[in-house]
C-alpha cells in the first residue's frame, strides 16, 4: 500500500497525447500477441492477376455441399489465409468427393500466398519438397496441405523439365487462373471457398462430376508426358468414384505406358499402394491390365495373373483387402504386397531348392531375390519388407504340427498375418483345406485338448553333443 501511494505521489504524470500513445502501444502489443497467425506477414505484390471472370460460379443452390463435413482443420487454415489477406480455397479431392455425396479423406488448400508466407502466418506449420513446395499446417493429429497457385512450368523460375517432357521441378507461381489449368482432371479444378459458399469452375468439371465423366485438362499426352503417375491415377480415380473415363483421355494411355519406367519408384510406390488401398483394388487391377499398365509395376505380376492358381491368390488378396476397407477396418500394406509378391517367391524358392539348398535356406535366399527384383521398379519401403519376409518365413512352420512347434508359433509376433496368409493360401488351393482348418481349431482349442490335436513327431532327434569339459575330465581321470 505504502509503495503504490509514493509511486503515484512521485511518478511524473504523462500528457494526454503521451498516455494515449502508452495505451496504444499496449493495445496493439496484446492484439499482435492475440493474433499470432499473422505476425510479420505482409501480402507482398503479385505480378499476374487474378481473373474469376472465366470461371464458372456455382453458387450453394447448385452445388449443396454440406459445411459440417468439413474439417475444422482446413477451415481455421482458410480463415487464417483470408484473414491476412489472401485468397484461399478448398481444392481438389475434397471438392470432389463432397459434390459426390462421399467424406474426404483429406483436405488440400490452395492459395496466392507463397509456402513462406504461409509459413509465417502458422506457427505450427513446414515447407516440404523441392519438385512442388507446399506447406504442411498442423492442428492436432491433422495436416492441411497448403500449395501456392501455380503458373505455367515453362515461364521463368524454379522449374525443370526432362526431354521426355516430365515435369521434375516445378516452383512457378501463378494465377488461379493459372493454377486450374496446370490441375489434371477437370473433376478436381474446383475452388471451394467456405466463405461464400461458392465453387470457382474454370473447366465445366462440374458438370463433368455430374455426368459421371473424368475428363483430362487440355491434351492428355502432353499431360502424361508432364507427370506418367497420371496414367495409373485415372486409372484408380475411375475405379474409385464410378466415372467413367472420357475417350479422348483414355486413347494415349496404352501406346505411353512405357513412360512409366521413368519414374521414381518411391512415386509409384505412393502411387500403387493408393490403388491397392482405394476400397476398389480388384476394379482398379481389371482397368491396369486392360490398359496394359500393370506390365513391369510389379516383378511379373502380369504373369502371375495370367496362372490360374496365381489369379485366383491374388484376386482373393485383393478382394480381402477391399471387404476390410468397406467394413471400415485398416488394411495392412505389408499383407497385401506379401500376397502380390508371394508367387514369385514360390518359384524362386523351388530353383533354389532344385539346386540343393535346404528348405529355410533356400526360402530366405528367394525372398531376398524377389525384393531386391521389385526395388528396381518398385521402391517398397523398408518397414514394410520386414513384415512381408517375416509373414512368408512363417508358412513352412504351419506345416509343422507336431511337438512344441505349434505352442511357440502362436506366440509370434506376426501368427495373425501369418495365419490370414495361410488361409488364403488353402482358400486358393495351394494348400490342402484341413491344414487351415486344423490350425484354425487348435488356436481356438485350450489345454488338454490342444494337446490332443498334436501329432506325432517322426522329425529325427538331433544328438547332443557332449560336453568337452566332461569328456576331458574323465580322460584326465
Amino acid at each position: 500500500m505504502i509503495k503504490k501511494l509514493f509511486d503515484r505521489i512521485f511518478r511524473p504524470k504523462l500528457s494526454k497525447a503521451a498516455h494515449a500513445k502508452s495505451e496504444h502501444g499496449r493495445s496493439e502489443h496484446s492484439k499482435t500477441q492475440a493474433d499470432r497467425s499473422i505476425l510479420g506477414t505482409k501480402k507482398s505484390a503479385r505480378k499476374y492477376t487474378h481473373n474469376k471472370d472465366s470461371a464458372a460460379i456455382i453458387t450453394y443452390k447448385q452445388h449443396q455441399i454440406n459445411r459440417s463435413l468439413l474439417s475444422n482443420a482446413a477451415l481455421k487454415t482458410i480463415e487464417g489465409l483470408q484473414k491476412a489477406g489472401f485468397e484461399a480455397y478448398i481444392v481438389g479431392g475434397a471438392v470432389r468427393d463432397l459434390l459426390l455425396n462421399h467424406i474426404p479423406k483429406d483436405f488440400d488448400v490452395a492459395t496466392d500466398a507463397t509456402p513462406e508466407e504461409v509459413n509465417r502466418i502458422f506457427r505450427r506449420s513446414r515447407i516440404i519438397g523441392r519438385r512442388f513446395r507446399l506447406v504442411h499446417v498442423l492442428f492436432g493429429d491433422e495436416t492441411i496441405e497448403v500449395s501456392t497457385f501455380r503458373g505455367h512450368h515453362q515461364a521463368e523460375g524454379d522449374a525443370h523439365i526432362t526431354e521426355s517432357g516430365r515435369i521434375t521441378r516445378d516452383n512457378v507461381f501463378g494465377s488461379l487462373e493459372e493454377d486450374a489449368v496446370r490441375r489434371d482432371f477437370t473433376a478436381n479444378a474446383l475452388y471451394y471457398d467456405p466463405t461464400s459458399q461458392e465453387v470457382l469452375d474454370f473447366h465445366q468439371g462440374f458438370a463433368d462430376i455430374k455426368a459421371g465423366v473424368l475428363r483430362m485438362i487440355g491434351n492428355p499426352e502432353t499431360r502424361y508426358a508432364e507427370d506418367p503417375v497420371r496414367m495409373l491415377r485415372v486409372v484408380r480415380l475411375s475405379a474409385k468414384l464410378g466415372l467413367s473415363i472420357d475417350a479422348a483421355t483414355m486413347a494415349p494411355i496404352a501406346k505411353m505406358a512405357d513412360l512409366l519406367q521413368d519414374v521414381p519408384p518411391s512415386r509409384l510406390f505412393d502411387e500403387m499402394l493408393k490403388l491397392f488401398l482405394s476400397g476398389h483394388a480388384i476394379e482398379s487391377v481389371s482397368a491396369l491390365r486392360e490398359q496394359h499398365l500393370h506390365h513391369g509395376l510389379l516383378p511379373m505380376l502380369d504373369v502371375v495373373l495370367e496362372q490360374p492358381m496365381g489369379e485366383r491368390f491374388v484376386m482373393l488378396a485383393l478382394k480381402n483387402t477391399d471387404d476390410r476397407i468397406a467394413s471400415g477396418k485398416s488394411a495392412n500394406p505389408s499383407f497385401l504386397f506379401a500376397t502380390l509378391l508371394w508367387h514369385e517367391v514360390l518359384v524362386a524358392w523351388e530353383v533354389y531348392k532344385t539346386e540343393g539348398s535346404h528348405v529355410i535356406p533356400a526360402l530366405h535366399m528367394a525372398m531376398s531375390e524377389v525384393i531386391a527384383t521389385q526395388a528396381e521398379k518398385l521402391a517398397i519401403h523398408n518397414r514394410y519388407t520386414a513384415t512381408m519376409k517375416e509373414i512368408w518365413a512363417m508358412q513352412p512352420r504351419f506345416e509343422q504340427r507336431a511337438g512344441k512347434r505349434p505352442f511357440s508359433l502362436l506366440t509370434h509376433p506376426r501368427y495373425r498375418a501369418g495365419y490370414d496368409f495361410l488361409l488364403l493360401r488353402c482358400e486358393s488351393g495351394e494348400l490342402p483345406a484341413e491344414l487351415g482348418e486344423w490350425w484354425t481349431a487348435f488356436a481356438n482349442a485350450e489345454g488338454e485338448a490342444r494337446a490332443a490335436m498334436l501329432q506325432a513327431d517322426t522329425a529325427p532327434k538331433k544328438r547332443r553333443k557332449r560336453s568337452r569339459k566332461k569328456s576331458d575330465a574323465i580322460t584326465e581321470s
